[in-house]
């Protein structure tokens, strides 16, 4: 309740099976969450924080691979706000430049995100400011878990039930915010969950076959939006509660989907957002003839220059 009328119920988009490259079955449904303020589906994480807990009087400080930035940044500026944001060098340039349009005080500090935190949580300390964490903390997935609540009620409106959504995942905000919206109640009713990586941003699946968070190597198309080395700890737990798959897919394969949604549907997506899609056209995936999938894109904030 406390998100509407401030972030976007984003809209759909159906997409036949053949045009996907599957076998013929129940159409798949798209979320372009892409179009939420500040380019992505942090936006609303963000927002629930700052309605959720006090500032500290050092104000409002987060580290991010740039979409978590951005919307700290937005949501803040909505609050008269400036907050100090810290992005590694790895981040994209547009990621920069929409962080700097909200007026945040931008420092790039590190090669890797997990980089950037330890300089954030050192800035929080010395300034007495407040970290918005970019997935680990419960105000952020609470929000994030929006996304999900609002795409199974609208496939609903259209006398439909979705049976499976996939998401991106780096630390496992989105992804584990739809576990705890589909069965935070302790019902089985929600549906299956899927998390996307790329095969050098595997945090997910990593602890999926240790059975346990480990750290990872970062690197690759990913990395600047699903750069966590680690699974965080309240989505591996929200994750594992409720079995959910982790795919890894390569770096080509998630550069063609990319350029496939552009070329197809003149959508553009972060090729993080793309390890979704990519999944489906590579056939890692492959859903029943009546299953209804959905697939969550989740972050525009990226340029035309790397699509050919």
């Amino acid at each position: 309740m406390r998100l509407r009328n401030v972030v976007r119920s984003t809209p759909l988009l159906e997409v036949s099976r053949d045009e996907l490259g599957l076998e013929a079955g129940a159409p798949v449904v798209f979320k372009l969450e892409h179009l939420q303020h500040s380019g992505s589906f942090k936006a609303r994480g963000a927002t629930n924080f700052l309605a959720t807990n006090e500032i500290g009087p050092g104000g409002v400080a987060a580290a991010s691979g740039g979409n978590h930035g951005a919307a700290v940044a937005w949501a803040a500026k909505q609050r008269g706000l400036t907050p100090t944001i810290f992005v590694p060098t790895i981040s994209n340039p547009s990621k920069v430049d929409r962080l700097r349009s909200y007026g945040a005080d931008v420092r790039q500090v590190g090669s890797i995100y997990s980089e950037s935190l330890e300089a954030c949580l050192e800035h929080v300390e010395r300034f007495e400011a407040t970290n918005i964490h970019a997935y680990n903390h419960p105000s952020v997935m609470a929000g994030a878990a929006t996304v999900t609540t609002e795409f199974v009620d609208q496939v609903e409106r259209s006398s439909r039930e979705l049976d499976t959504i996939l998401y991106a995942c780096g630390g496992g905000g989105l992804a584990g915010g739809a576990a705890i919206a589909s069965y935070g109640d302790g019902s089985t009713k929600g549906p299956a969950i899927i998390a996307c990586e790329g095969e050098r941003t595997s945090a997910y699946a990593s602890a999926v076959r240790a059975g346990h968070p480990v750290d990872v190597e970062v690197s690759g198309v990913t990395a600047d939006a699903l750069g966590a080395t680690q699974i965080g700890e309240l989505a591996w737990e929200a994750l594992s509660r409720v079995d959910a798959a982790g795919l890894t897919v390569r770096d080509e394969v998630v550069l063609e989907a990319r350029r496939w949604l552009w070329t197809t549907f003149r959508v553009l997506v972060e090729p993080a957002v793309a390890t979704t899609v990519a999944v489906l056209r590579a056939g890692m995936y492959r859903p029943a003839k009546d299953e209804v999938v959905g697939v969550v894109l989740c972050g525009a904030n990226t340029g035309f220059d790397d699509l050919e």
